[in-house]
């Protein structure tokens, strides 16, 4: 239920961008870029937690923006992002792991920005899809089994398609050559990555990631 409440208020925000804009003269602006950063992830999982530390990864890829009012605007990008969570063994630090899980990710935001022609500070909001197309694992266990609950590393990941909101601010400088862009992001996933029945071992297996980057956009209509 809550799921559909989030949607169905995300797709009306997005329907009344659209409609007001329609009947605003604004001069409105489309840009295409790239970005590229770093990632820092983990999983929330549960009922049996595991002890973590944020996993670093990267995140790249291209945006489409349309400026289509004062103050306001449209984003959509495709990236390359790596998410996953990295293990924590205190009592036991020869121990280490990890898994890396690649993402093929698609966000459509709501561009809010402020300022002047040549320098702005944005905040960009709204939902995020993605899909796992491959995973890999780092470990150095020593051949032996550490003190702690394990059973997510014999686990593969099960539900591949990631779907959750996400948001942050960001600068923006603009030039005669394009506008240079450094934005950070939070990410909270709505899905697992594991399946969740009443009979499986984790009944949330949710993503969240905190992502640094910058990037570059170039004019298209202006």
């Amino acid at each position: 239920m809550n799921r559909k409440i989030v949607l169905t208020v995300i797709s009306s925000f997005f329907a009344c961008c659209f409609l007001f804009a329609q009947k605003n003269k604004f001069q409105q602006e489309l840009s295409l870029g790239a970005s590229f950063g770093t990632t820092f992830s983990r999983v929330s999982f549960a009922p049996t937690s595991v002890q973590q530390k944020m996993k670093l990864g990267y995140t790249g890829g291209l945006a489409l923006r349309w400026i289509t009012e004062k103050n306001l605007g449209l984003q959509a990008e495709i990236n390359f992002t790596q998410q996953g969570w990295e293990e924590k063994f205190e009592e036991q630090p020869q121990y280490q792991y990890s898994r890396t899980i690649n993402y093929i990710e698609i966000p459509f935001l709501t561009h809010i920005y402020f300022g002047s022609k040549r320098f702005r500070a944005f905040i960009n909001l709204g939902p995020k899809i993605g899909y796992a197309f491959g995973e890999s694992t780092s470990e150095n266990l020593n051949g032996a089994t550490p003190n702690t609950e394990n059973t997510q590393h014999g686990m593969s990941i099960e539900k591949k398609f990631d779907w959750g909101l996400c948001g942050g601010p960001g600068i923006e400088l603009r030039t005669g050559i394009g506008s240079f862009t450094l934005e950070g992001r939070y990410y909270y996933a709505l899905g697992d990555i594991f399946n969740s029945r009443h009979e499986d071992y984790f009944s949330k297996s949710s993503s969240q990631v905190i992502s640094v980057k910058i990037g570059y956009l170039i004019p298209l209509i202006k």
